[in-house]
């Protein structure tokens, strides 16, 4: 039987990817593995040392690219004849380890994830995508050809390093901002690529060492992220039947807050807490980032933090993406001119302007009344999913508790019954043709598996019903099964077949 050249120590801070990486560069190096010998298979190492595959596998992958090893198709994986090693003077490093090098693994965190192919399921319940049947082609596509005429071609096609598109921000200005309860002057205003480069702008201007942030749990997690990166603290803001709370001397720099439609619970803020915040906000001078990712399509009525703010301690971040498409990657940001200012300078060192071809295209669109048309459209296609999903929830996924109050929009936020794992049901259910979004990336480790969200901005509303009765026969088979190990696909197969 094969030995094992390496070993790792679970005790270690050491990551066991970076252990196993390292041990078998040295096995090499020490003649310990042999130009030419071939080596366990990735499965039989990861079983021999008690790792997951997928660790040994990615090891495998990257000293493959490195020159170390190399696979043969249908023979197995074997240490190269010349590694890159052998080419380079004695005494010198020859390979960089990266993950000493990188200050941070932004890889690691626990990121929202969805498959990339969500028009092959029958029942996408997934957030934030564009519906090809909502959307207004022929306008887009005539709004992209006037971007394309001299006189607007003489604008975008010319390097403007920190300028925004005059008539985009007028179109925000004047039609978008006033919906939202917002009255801004050109100079508050900045075009993002989408609302996320918003909070990176932010992050970097008024977070880092030392500051502590304010961040809602559950609640959004990239926004959480970008600031943690900085070297903030992340405060956690618990969220109940009201929204976000603060509590006094809680001694913030900053709260990044969802009150139109809390992320991921949709819970709207009332008018009431949102006073109160405000209120709090002035006494223990931290400042606002309002995130209304839901605000142009909600149709909850409520309009935004922002329009409450008389001290100027709110910033607004909005986004064009969730009406025209995730691609576009259209946001913006009203805040005070002297923060506007230093974001704009800051952008330019990131990627100087937002292309100012989509700038441009966006504008012409709004500005033929395309943009709010679609908004009406899209407000009374996710009220009848929402209201479609409320009505049968009882009936279809029995046990399943929504957030009380359950205010609508284009997702639900759900929380499984006893002895249903989402993390189980989510394997199942793709394996049927039903895909949700996992809760865990927004609601603290040792909840997991208690949580996932139905998004209802692109899924039919014809396909709702069956979507949640297949969902739910599903998860009536998992609870009858009892517990099991997570990652079973026998367990997933078996379901499979004795729901049909």
């Amino acid at each position: 039987m094969q030995s094992v050249p390496v070993s790792v120590d679970r005790s270690s801070s050491e990551p066991l990817q970076r252990q196993l990486r390292r041990g078998l560069i040295a096995a090499i190096h020490e003649g310990t593995l042999q130009p030419g010998q071939k080596i366990l298979s990735s499965r039989a190492l990861a079983e021999k040392l008690g790792i997951a595959r997928n660790t040994a596998t990615a090891v495998y992958d990257e000293l493959i690219a490195r020159g170390y090893l190399e696979s043969l198709p249908r023979r197995g994986c074997f240490v190269a004849a010349r590694g890159r090693s052998a080419e380079r003077p004695a005494g010198l490093k020859t390979v960089v380890d990266w993950d000493a090098r990188m200050a941070v693994h932004p890889s690691r965190l626990n990121h929202i994830r969805k498959p990339q192919n969500w028009h092959d399921y029958p029942y996408p319940f997934i957030f934030g995508q564009v519906d090809r049947q909502l959307f207004p082609l022929n306008a887009w596509r005539e709004s992209s050809r006037d971007t394309l005429g001299r006189a607007a071609l003489d604008w975008w096609s010319a390097d403007r390093a920190v300028d925004d598109d005059p008539m985009l921000i007028e179109q925000i200005r004047s039609r978008i901002l006033p919906e939202c309860g917002i009255y801004a002057r050109p100079e508050e205003i900045l075009i993002t690529l989408g609302a996320q480069e918003g909070f990176y702008l932010l992050a970097q201007l008024l977070a880092g060492p030392g500051r502590r942030v304010g961040c809602e749990m559950p609640g959004y997690p990239d926004s959480r992220f970008i600031f943690e990166l900085t070297g903030a603290e992340s405060v956690p803001l618990p969220v109940d039947e009201r929204g976000a709370r603060i509590s006094p001397g809680s001694n913030l720099d900053l709260a990044i807050l969802t009150p139109g439609a809390q992320c991921p619970t949709m819970t709207v803020m009332p008018g009431g807490r949102r006073d109160e915040i405000l209120a709090r906000a002035a006494q223990d001078d931290f400042l606002i980032v309002e995130d209304d990712h839901e605000g142009l399509v909600s149709f909850s009525g409520e309009p935004s933090l922002k329009s409450r703010d008389r001290d100027g301690r709110v910033i607004y971040l909005g986004t064009l993406s969730k009406v025209l498409a995730p691609g576009v990657r259209l946001g913006f940001m009203i805040a005070p001119e002297p923060l506007v200012t230093e974001a704009r300078w800051l952008r330019r060192l990131v990627h100087r302007s937002v292309p100012l071809n989509n700038q441009r295209t966006a504008a012409i669109f709004l500005a033929e009344g395309h943009f709010l048309a679609l908004i009406r459209k899209l407000r009374a296609a996710h009220a009848d999913r929402w209201y479609r999903v409320i009505e049968h929830l009882p009936e279809l996924l029995p046990g399943f508790r929504t957030p009380d109050p359950c205010n609508g929009g284009a997702s639900v936020w759900l929380e499984c019954p006893e002895g249903v794992d989402a993390r189980v049901l989510n394997r199942v259910a793709l394996e049927a043709g039903v895909l949700f979004e996992s809760g865990d990336p927004f609601v603290p480790p040792e909840q997991a598996g208690r949580y996932l969200r139905l998004g209802l901005s692109l899924i039919q509303t014809e396909a709702i019903v069956p979507g949640m009765r297949k969902l739910g026969e599903l998860a009536a088979e998992l609870a009858a099964a009892g517990p099991g190990p997570i990652e079973s696909a026998e367990l997933a197969q078996s379901l499979l077949q004795r729901s049909g």
